[in-house]
């Protein structure tokens, strides 16, 4: 025998498995009980080989049968992939996706690339909740909720798509770096202005790393510091202070001119940015191509830094 003649049958004989009885499951699968208990019988002289011991009161499985049992859960698991693989295929994405992001996150990239998938899928709406705060997925009855965060991740019982990294870089305008001699180390922006991201506590600190591993702190107190990287942007065209900000959403600038890099042998540690939501199974079309756009969108992102 080379192949299985029905691999019809070994979903059936998964479901006489899965609800302990012919009775129960012909009542699950709309089959009449002597049909279903036929098709498992002919499955059986096919191998040749008993697959279940059968009694006027209980079913079980012979040795051979639950060998059996775990291949032909893992073909029907398979099968059903491939279905929906299909049926994502078939149906355009369309209805609501909602997703938590962190403000930092959206002016870095994530905007834009939500921007264009919309611009390309008509038929979806993108509610997003810009927040900086922790999110309960679950209970906050979201798609997904994009999250950067230094590797390694914390163990979550969430599914879990990496999307890309994000590194922080230190940046100021010519106009402030005219006016002081250029920095070689980050202890010798001691005296000089800055400008920072909104912290829970009074402290602010930049750490950063140099070839070797080796760590530089520099602990500061910013003329302002706020959630919105468009206003350190901004703050920093005009002079007001030294930023970190992700190389991502500021390359342009520096291309331009507008900013320049300082202290290019030191690097903070790139955080990674990944979207967490409850599980894969079942996911509909538009959420998967979302999660899929920014994934693409992140490459690119990374590609141009």
């Amino acid at each position: 025998m080379d192949q299985i003649s029905d691999l019809n049958n070994l979903r059936l004989f998964a479901q006489v498995v899965e609800h302990g009885s012919y009775t129960a499951a012909a009542r699950s699968l709309g089959l009449q009980t002597s049909k279903l208990s036929r098709r498992v019988r002919a499955l059986e002289e096919e191998l040749g080989i008993r697959l279940l011991n059968r009694t006027s009161r209980s079913l079980s499985l012979t040795e051979s049968g639950r060998q059996f049992h775990r291949h032909c859960l893992a073909l029907v698991a398979e099968a059903e992939a491939a279905r929906q693989v299909v049926d994502q295929t078939r149906t355009l994405p369309q209805g609501t996706v909602r997703i938590s992001c962190p403000i930092p996150l959206l002016s870095a990239g994530i905007a834009d690339i939500i921007a264009r998938y919309l611009a390309e899928n008509p038929l979806v709406r993108v509610l997003v909740e810009a927040t900086n705060r922790r999110v309960n997925v679950i209970e906050d009855g979201l798609d997904f909720a994009i999250r950067v965060r230094l590797p390694p991740l914390e163990d979550t019982d969430l599914a879990v798509r990496q999307l890309g990294l994000s590194t922080l870089v230190l940046a100021a305008s010519p106009a402030l770096l005219l006016q002081r001699p250029a920095p070689t180390s980050l202890e010798s922006l001691n005296d000089w202005p800055t400008l920072a991201m909104a912290s829970n506590s009074e402290r602010y600190t930049w750490t950063l790393f140099d070839a070797d591993g080796k760590s530089h702190s520099l602990t500061h107190k910013p003329r302002m510091a706020t959630d919105d990287l468009a206003s350190l942007m901004i703050a920093a065209h005009h002079g007001i202070g030294v930023t970190m900000l992700p190389k991502e959403f500021i390359e342009n600038d520096l291309r331009s001119g507008k900013l320049q890099l300082l202290l290019p042998h030191l690097a903070a540690k790139a955080g990674l940015v990944h979207a967490i939501f409850p599980t894969r199974r079942g996911m509909v079309s538009a959420v998967r191509q979302l999660l899929d756009a920014l994934v693409e969108g992140y490459e690119h992102l990374n590609r141009s830094n």
